[in-house]
């Protein structure tokens, strides 16, 4: 089949041993087949040179909400690969659509839509299944999220929608809410990722949810609370708990904004690129070149960031992956190996997908960006299919 070998060259590749010079990427079909120093002569192969510039594994967002004028909760197949589309020109590869607090009906419709693209990446990043935000959180920390829509856990509920479908991968809840604890650990023991957010909670409980299966932290430092003064006493907050929950790993929306620099380099200093995922939590207006006016009248785009209307919250990011490694490496500064791994291996493991994505080596998904020096995203190539190339 013609072009079913892409052989990549003349690139900087980012792997987990370093970066590697004067080396080929190879590519049989949807998959890397060898990183080599050797001459290579391939019949009917493409060959892709990288001019010099960085060779990346590509990106993984595990909590994004939109993007292109689009957000997942429509529930259409159209608005998932229109998001889908805009990102990956970003670099990213594969992304948890993510869906904000909504009528449980809104949920079950974007369930049909999610198993409808999950198959066929076409012309975007692969859908790798759904990250529901919503609707188990605390409404006094309810931030962005429609508070009409928030309430307890509902045992019949969430075990109809975990037994409906095989696409719900991430759920994000409060464990301070009652029947939150045997809602984390039933989604945890069907292999969902149980995510502590937009809460109150201190040290005793999060030890308690982390043995519940809380074991990731949703946007740290994002609605949840900090050290602060019960009358004459200081109490530890979320935050300080979670730094003590040695498992627990944590995501940060890295656009310099939601978290500022300072608090960037404090998280990555405790705990290192191997517990951290760098995530958008990007809304609507993000890859998006229009206009934001008449989408959603709650929502205002003001500083490099989402806002609610009132300026009472940040609501969500306009960030896109390229914006993550930017932010990480130039306000942060963190390496670009680290940036790398915090957007690609560090959320694989995360999400149990270490064995076929977030890296580059030999048997892997050849899901691939090529970037120059400032980051800018020249090249996408997922599952071996090159999208964009500048």
């Amino acid at each position: 089949m013609k072009n079913h070998y892409k052989k990549l060259v003349n690139g900087q590749i980012i792997t987990p041993s370093g970066i590697l010079r004067n080396r080929s990427l190879i590519i049989s079909g949807n998959t890397i087949a060898e990183i080599t120093e050797r001459a290579i002569e391939i019949d009917m192969c493409e060959t892709i040179d990288a001019k010099g510039n960085y060779i990346a594994p590509g990106c993984i967002d595990i909590h994004l909400h939109g993007g292109n004028g689009r957000d997942f909760t429509e529930g259409t197949a159209a608005a998932f690969y229109a998001i889908a589309e805009a990102h990956a020109r970003h670099g990213m590869t594969a992304i948890y659509a993510t869906l904000a607090a909504a009528p449980r009906t809104t949920f079950e419709q974007a369930i049909r839509a999610c198993e409808e693209v999950m198959p066929d990446s076409k012309d975007g990043a692969r859908i790798m299944g759904l990250h529901l935000e919503g609707n188990y959180l605390n409404k006094t920390m309810c931030g962005g999220q429609d508070p009409h829509c928030l309430y307890n856990p509902d045992p019949q509920e969430y075990q109809e929608l975990i037994a409906s479908t095989h696409c719900i991968k991430r759920w994000s809840a409060s464990p301070e809410l009652p029947g939150a604890m045997a809602f984390g650990r039933y989604a945890a023991e069907r292999g969902i990722l149980v995510s502590l957010a937009h809460t109150v909670a201190d040290y005793p409980l999060v030890k308690t949810a982390f043995d519940a299966g809380y074991t990731h932290a949703t946007h740290f430092y994002n609605a949840m609370t900090g050290v602060h003064k019960n009358r004459e006493f200081k109490r530890e907050g979320t935050i300080e708990s979670i730094y003590l929950m040695d498992g627990m790993t944590v995501e940060l929306v890295a656009d310099g904004v939601h978290v500022p620099p300072a608090i960037l380099k404090l998280v990555y200093k405790f705990m290192g690129s191997e517990r951290i995922a760098l995530v958008t939590d990007s809304m609507f207006a993000a890859a998006f070149s229009g206009s934001v006016e008449g989408i959603d009248s709650r929502i205002i785009v003001e500083d490099g960031v989402g806002k609610l209307a009132d300026r009472s919250a940040l609501a969500s990011s306009i960030a896109t992956a390229d914006r993550l490694i930017r932010t990480m490496t130039q306000m942060a500064d963190v390496s670009l190996t680290d940036a790398i791994r915090m957007t690609s291996e560090t959320p694989a493991r995360i999400m149990h997908i270490a064995d076929k994505k977030g890296t580059l080596e030999k048997g892997k998904d050849a899901d691939i960006i090529i970037f120059d020096t400032d980051i800018n995203v020249l090249t996408t190539i997922v599952e071996g299919k090159k999208l964009f190339s500048d």
